[in-house]
């Protein structure tokens, strides 16, 4: 199996990355790729724990893209060395999260809870601070009784403690990703919140601008969505990228290391060949 879509405590994950590492190890993954969000503070330790574990290690990142719809986040995978284009948009991106952050706490003391952004990043000392932080801290509070319940009542797009995140300009960071060594993927299409009908539109525009890989497999869709989205990027162009989004039990006992949508195991057979070819791990 391999995986190349993952979350560790450098941002929202449960695991360190050297855990997340031994974890994949364990269940029997041969690939993983290192994707927290906004950062690549975990890459290191990963990359020799990886060495260690004899996993292969692609080194990647997941940035928040602006967009008029839905989410768009796009995957770096297979980083090289740090441009300083892209260590200038995590700085960016940080910046903008912190201020994200500071709101949501905002909301909070107005909604009659106590909690200050020092207390939160004391507690959660995540280089990428974000809202399962949030949620977990709702249940401390005893505000909430799960995670869950805290997105469903307070966190979610629409709700009352949601504040809109800044993300990076799109060409910026698809020119970040290539000038650091790595290749641009768009992750989790769907959550772009198109029609069937707008979406391959959408994305044939998305591939002109340099994005050069789709993550056609994600849990958070239906099998026979993903065997669609497989089908329609490969007739754009793109490379076709599987991932678990895995951040661990606590955070989403849902998603399991190596696995994607319908709990399908990620092949080595069939993706390793296709990606480790063109990322040139």
């Amino acid at each position: 199996m391999i995986d190349l879509h993952t979350h560790s405590s450098a941002s929202d994950g449960q695991y360190s990355p050297k855990e997340l590492v031994e974890k994949a190890k364990s269940a029997g993954l041969c690939v993983l790729a290192l994707t927290d969000h906004d950062t690549v503070e975990g890459l290191e330790e990963a990359k020799e724990a990886a060495k260690r574990e004899q996993i292969t290690f692609v080194p990647g990142i997941e940035l928040n893209i602006k967009w008029v719809t839905g989410e768009f986040h796009l995957l770096g995978l297979g980083l090289k060395e740090i441009s300083s284009d892209l260590k200038g948009e995590i700085k960016a991106l940080s910046r903008a999260r912190k201020e994200r952050n500071q709101k949501i706490v905002a909301k909070m003391n107005e909604a009659g809870i106590d909690a200050t952004l020092g207390e939160l990043e004391t507690l959660y000392p995540a280089k990428s601070l974000g809202r399962p932080h949030f949620a977990d801290f709702l249940v401390r509070k005893k505000v909430v009784k799960s995670k869950q319940e805290a997105f469903d009542k307070y966190l979610a797009k629409g709700r009352a403690f949601y504040c809109e995140k800044e993300g990076a300009d799109l060409d910026f960071a698809v020119d970040a990703i290539l000038s650091s060594g790595g290749v641009p993927v768009i992750a989790h299409p769907l959550s772009l919140y198109l029609s069937w009908g707008k979406i391959e539109g959408v994305l044939s525009e998305i591939r002109s601008r340099g994005v050069q890989g789709l993550e056609a497999w994600h849990p958070g869709a239906r099998e026979t969505d993903c065997k669609r989205l497989e089908e329609m990027a490969r007739r754009l162009g793109f490379f076709i990228t599987a991932g678990s989004d895995f951040h661990g039990e606590k955070v989403r006992a849902d998603r399991k290391l190596g696995h994607t949508a319908g709990n399908r195991k990620i092949a080595d057979s069939y993706y390793t060949d296709e990606l480790l070819k063109f990322l040139k791990v």
